[in-house]
Parts: C-alpha cells; sequence; structure tokens
C-alpha cells in the first residue's frame, strides 16, 4: 500500500501526483463520485457511542496473519490466509463466497481469490467495506505486513463479526445489504506499482470485482465501497484522499470529530492509488481510509522490512471500528435521499 512519508520529493514536485501503493502514478480528481454532502449529525448520544469493536480481538487476527508468513498472491501463505478468513466468517453465521480467477500477470497467469461476506438488508442495494489481503513479496528480506495489509484484514474480521452480532441481536437493522470483501492482487508483482502491464500490474482484485458487478449488472445497486487500508499504526493520522467521493469522507469525518478523534482524522489531505479506484472508475461511490504517514523520524515502515506487530496498536484499530460502525446510519440515509 501507499504512504505520504515515501515522497516529500513527490508533493515538491506537484500536488497532481498520485502516491502509489508501491510508487507513483497519475489520477484524476474527477473520479470521484458525488452525492450531497451530509448535513451535521447532531451529538452522538451515549448509546451511540459505543460499539462493541474490540481492538484486540482485531489485532489477534493480524498477529495470526503474520505469523502464517509474507502473503504474496498466488503463495501458498495466502492461501492459508484465506483459509483462515473463510473458517472466521462462517464461524459468525455469515454466508461467505470464494470468487477465484485467474488474471495475467508479470508472472504469468496466477490464481487469485476474492472473499465475500454477506450481511443481508430491507434492500438488496448493497454498501461494500474492503481490504486487501495479500502483501508485497520481495527477494531481499521479509515482509511481513503487519500494517499492510495485516491491519485492515483484521479490523475487517472483527468488523464482520460484531455487525452480524448486531443483527442476530436486533441492535443493527441494516437498510442496504453489506458485503464484506477482502481483495487478493493489490500489490504489484514488479518492483515498482506501475513498472510492468503498461500500469496494470496492481489492483487485481478490485478490478476483477468491479468487472464482475458490471457482468452481472450490479454496478448501480452497489451505492458505496469504503476501503479499509494501513489503519494500525501506533500513530494513527489517516488523512482525506482527495479522490475519495466527498459526502462519504464528510460522513465519516464528522463522525470521527463527535467522537474526539479529530487528531486521527485531521482535514489535511492527499492523493492515494488504492483499491477505491476501479469503483469510482465504475461510478460508485467510494472512500479510501488510508494512514499513509507510517514511520518515524527517521525511516519510513511502508513496504520494508520495519512493518512489523510492534508498529501497531489495537486502540488504533478500536478508533477506525468505532468511527465506520458509528458512520453508517449516516451514511445509509445519504443514500436514501
Amino acid at each position: 500500500m501507499p504512504s505520504l512519508n515515501h515522497t516529500t520529493l513527490i508533493l515538491l514536485v506537484s500536488v497532481s501526483l498520485m502516491i502509489s501503493c508501491a510508487g507513483v502514478s497519475k489520477t484524476s480528481q474527477s473520479l470521484a463520485v458525488e452525492s450531497p454532502t451530509p448535513e451535521s449529525v447532531g451529538g452522538l448520544d451515549k448509546q451511540r457511542s459505543k460499539t462493541d469493536f474490540d481492538g484486540d480481538r482485531a489485532m489477534a487476527h493480524v498477529r495470526a496473519l503474520v505469523e502464517i508468513g509474507p502473503r504474496p498472491s498466488g503463495s501458498a501463505e495466502i492461501e492459508k490466509a484465506s483459509q483462515y478468513i473463510v473458517r472466521e466468517l462462517k464461524s459468525y453465521g455469515l454466508k461467505t463466497t470464494i470468487d477465484e480467477f485467474l488474471p495475467n500477470t508479470p508472472k504469468g497467469k496466477v490464481k487469485m481469490r476474492n472473499i465475500i461476506a454477506e450481511i443481508p438488508g430491507e434492500s438488496s442495494d448493497c454498501i461494500m467495506i474492503g481490504s486487501h489481503y495479500d502483501s508485497k513479496f520481495y527477494r531481499e528480506f521479509r515482509f511481513d505486513g503487519a500494517n499492510d495489509s495485516g491491519s485492515s484484514t483484521g479490523a475487517l474480521l472483527e468488523l464482520a463479526r460484531v455487525m452480524a452480532a448486531d443483527v442476530a441481536s436486533g441492535k443493527f437493522k441494516p437498510r442496504f445489504t453489506y458485503q464484506l470483501v477482502f481483495l487478493d492482487g493489490e500489490e504489484a508483482f514488479c518492483r515498482e506499482w506501475s513498472e510492468c502491464l503498461n500500469g496494470n500490474d496492481n489492483l487485481y482484485g478490485s478490478r476483477h470485482m468491479v468487472e464482475k458487478l458490471r457482468k452481472d449488472k450490479r454496478i448501480d445497486k452497489t451505492r458505496a465501497f469504503i476501503l479499509l487500508d494501513m489503519i494500525g499504526d501506533k500513530n494513527l493520522n489517516i488523512q482525506k484522499e482527495e479522490s475519495s467521493s466527498s459526502w462519504l469522507v464528510e460522513a465519516i469525518w464528522s463522525t470521527a470529530r463527535q467522537l474526539g478523534y479529530e487528531k486521527n482524522f485531521p482535514n489535511s489531505s492527499h492523493f492515494i492509488t488504492d483499491d477505491h479506484i476501479p469503483f469510482l472508475q465504475a461510478g460508485i461511490p467510494a472512500v479510501d481510509l488510508i494512514d499513509f504517514d507510517y514511520g518515524d523520524d527517521e525511516k519510513d515502515y511502508w513496504h520494508t522490512a520495519e512493518d512489523t506487530l510492534d508498529k501497531l496498536s489495537p486502540k488504533s484499530l478500536k478508533i477506525v471500528g468505532d468511527v465506520l460502525l458509528l458512520s453508517l446510519p449516516l451514511i445509509e440515509d445519504q443514500i436514501r435521499r
């Protein structure tokens, strides 16, 4: 995945450059799919300011994934990771589907798997919440990918548990169907993001999912896509991603403000190429929640051997989980208008 630390130089060169998961790529601000900006939610009452999201549970998932080892697409380790994810989702009572596909890559055809868990709502129209679960391959060092992509995958599993339990208890009555999607093939096989396949050596899982939605005539039925990526940093700093749909950004950031997390969700912004881009290109509103400021004063941890469990915090995972869960009613309200 991406990080602002990895290119102070880029920002000096041009604000029109996109920071990508493994380099720099250009993208257009016009990708953002707009909708009316949400009105102020007012104060969150005491009951709505709490969720059952457990940061320690999410962190345990991250630890389990890291213990499997590096998880590049097509590896035995990512197959083990997919089995772990499916087993957890089914243990929550969720209908879980594995969508296998075989894209062309610089390594030839590689088998990949997207995993989709579904929470039915009043409408079959869908809100997707996603994370990639593959990790970047490096020959010269072991890349744990604790934050990229372990943190978002662990958080998404915990979101699945909480949402399933809240629906079963009647605490949450979703107006829309929710799909929790675990995407394969986000990372490039070549060292640089746009180095191979005319810049298409990346985002395999999200591009495949959008094509499947198009084939199934479900583009218009997919009302929003919320992406999680690199959200476990102890010093959590999720800036607004400028290609993201502004109404989704405002719904989430206004919730964060009301919960007292302005420091973790600042008003500063940046450009990131990530798994939300294919959805935006298809006309689906999308937002990317990513902390790309990952490192300390001396070094950047992104895509290095330093991306390890000790850099992460269950508290950061809890903050993101709470903010997202408590923003869903507002997001649903905006879609229904």
